[in-house]
C-alpha cells in the first residue's frame, strides 16, 4: 500500500498504534515503524506531552536556551544520531543561514527558514522523563533537538527543567 495515500485519520492511527507498542521508544523509530514522520507521533502524544509554537518563536526560544548551561544537541537522521554536549551561544543571520559560533563544540549553519514550528517534548523515554525542544522541518522531522541534561545520577538537572517548563509556558503563550 503507498502511504502518500493514507488519510491523515488512518496516518494518526498507524502513529498511534505504533506508539501503543513502544509508548517511551525513540519517536523516529516509532514513526519509521508506523511509515509517518516524527511530527505525526508527536501529534499523539498524550495531552501536553508535545506542545507547538510557531517558528517565529524562534529567536526567543534560542536566546533563553543559551542561558541553560551545558545542554544535550542531537541530530537524528536516518544514517547518524549525532550527541553534541556544550552551551548554546548567541547566534546570527547572515547568506540565508542561522549562524552559530563561540566558546563551545556546538557550532554550525542552520536553515532556520525551513523550521516550521518548536516543539516542547515533555515525556517518558526508556522509564525516565524528559524534557527537549525539537526545530521541526516541513518534512515532518526535527531538524535538531535540544534536551535537558542529567546529572550523574542521571536525574534531569532541575533548573533546567524549570527553565524548560518556563520557556514552554511562555513561548505557547
Amino acid at each position: 500500500m503507498d502511504m502518500s495515500t493514507l488519510s491523515t485519520n488512518e496516518r494518526a492511527a498507524r502513529a498511534r498504534a505504533a506508539l501503543a507498542e513502544k509508548p517511551e521508544g525513540v519517536i523516529e523509530q516509532i514513526a519509521a515503524q508506523a511509515d509517518v514522520s516524527p511530527a505525526e507521533v508527536l501529534a499523539v502524544l498524550p495531552a501536553g506531552a508535545a506542545v507547538l509554537v510557531p517558528a517565529e518563536r524562534w529567536d526567543a526560544v534560542w536566546k533563553d536556551m543559551t542561558g541553560w548551561g551545558e545542554i544535550l544537541l542531537i541530530v537524528h537522521t536516518d544514517d547518524i544520531v549525532l550527541e553534541v554536549n556544550g552551551a548554546l551561544v548567541d547566534g546570527s543571520e547572515g547568506h540565508g543561514w542561522f549562524n552559530i559560533h563561540g566558546d563551545s563544540p556546538i557550532g554550525g549553519h542552520i536553515r532556520k527558514d525551513r523550521c516550521v514550528n518548536i516543539a516542547f517534548v515533555d515525556r517518558g523515554f526508556h522509564g525516565r522523563r524528559s524534557c527537549s525542544v525539537w526545530f521541526m522541518n516541513g518534512d515532518g522531522k526535527a531538524m535538531f533537538k535540544v534536551f535537558v541534561r542529567r546529572d550523574k545520577d542521571r536525574a534531569l538537572i532541575e533548573d533546567q527543567v524549570l527553565r524548560f517548563e518556563a520557556l514552554r509556558v511562555a513561548a505557547a503563550a
